[in-house]
């Protein structure tokens, strides 16, 4: 069996390539590429002979997948698979596994991180303070006693929803699956953005959500409530958010992702609104966050060679 890891998976290769064959032995030939190419030919010639492809985010498009005939499962290094052909790979008896659980941890801190920043006004008080500023018009606001929302509650949501209970929030909930006991008020989504100060998305990319957060939606939010993406930037209509951030219809954005991976375009509107902290998706990208991914790719392919395949899509 051939192991190709197709893509960099953000831990130094030796240490990777050790966890690999500590994990693996020699059930599988591994050939590593340290560097990302987005090329359908190039990404094909990676590919042809492989059994096993390990991929991050690099897009595998129906191309690619038919340009690996010999390919028998998918090993991706990442929660969402939105960037993979699904529909190929169930085709052909492809099987994908993901590596759901491994960014709980790093994903809710960013989103904390943007909600103080915003909150607490740091980027503008870091610029004052440099130029012999005041914190005049600068008086921020406290966690405690807001209504924050959270739109989709897996695991990282619900960590994002505890976090915000440790902050004396009222956390409000919208979801395809309610969750018991959790202490959620769930509610429907329109009511959340009616009633929200803070609303945190963490649903994934598919057909129900593209443009879930639209100009429609966008509306019904308090002047003062800020949105936090960390989910999938096709959730929300960007322009639709800028034109409600550049009117003051609402207060601020933290902005992780975006339609494309960056480099984002200089003309993106998300660049050019107003109180918008945005992130080159990084949310997952900690150093611990990418070693516990790592470990779990090398157990998903253990797991499949042995005929039992876990965290399967």
């Amino acid at each position: 069996m051939k192991l190709v890891i197709i893509e960099p998976l953000g831990v130094a290769k030796e240490k990777l390539l050790n966890l690999a064959t500590a994990t693996l032995g020699n059930q599988v030939e591994i050939i590593y590429y340290d560097t990302r190419v987005t090329d359908t030919e190039e990404l094909i010639k990676r590919g042809k002979d492989a059994d096993i492809i390990a991929v991050s985010n690099l897009p595998l498009n129906s191309e690619v997948i038919g340009g690996c005939p010999n390919l028998k499962m998918l090993a991706v290094a990442f929660t969402g698979v939105d960037h993979i052909a699904v529909d190929t790979c169930k085709a052909k008896g492809i099987t994908i596994c993901n590596c759901a659980g491994y960014s709980n941890a790093a994903v809710s801190d960013l989103v904390f991180g943007m909600i103080i920043a915003l909150y607490r006004n740091m980027v503008s008080c870091n610029e004052v303070v440099r130029q012999s500023g005041t914190k005049d018009g600068l008086i921020g606001f406290e966690l405690e006693g807001k209504k924050f929302g959270i739109i989709g509650t897996g695991a990282i949501g619900l960590r994002t929803a505890n976090i915000a209970k440790a902050f004396g929030c009222e956390v409000y909930a919208y979801s395809r699956t309610v969750k018991e006991n959790t202490g959620l008020i769930y509610t429907d989504l329109d009511t959340l953005l009616q009633t929200c100060d803070i609303i945190s998305l963490h649903v994934p990319l598919n057909a129900h959500t593209k443009h879930l957060i639209n100009a429609q939606k966008l509306a019904l939010m308090k002047p003062n409530a800020i949105l936090i993406n960390t989910a999938r930037g096709p959730v929300v209509d960007s322009q639709a958010l800028a034109d409600a951030l550049n009117s003051h219809q609402i207060a601020g954005a933290g902005i992780d992702v975006f339609e494309m991976e960056p480099p984002v375009p200089s003309d993106h509107p998300l660049l050019h609104s107003i109180n918008t902290i945005v992130t080159p998706h990084v949310a997952f990208a900690t150093k611990e966050a990418l070693e516990k991914r790592a470990f779990i790719v090398f157990n998903n392919i253990l797991n499949y060679l042995n005929g039992s395949p876990t965290n399967i899509i």
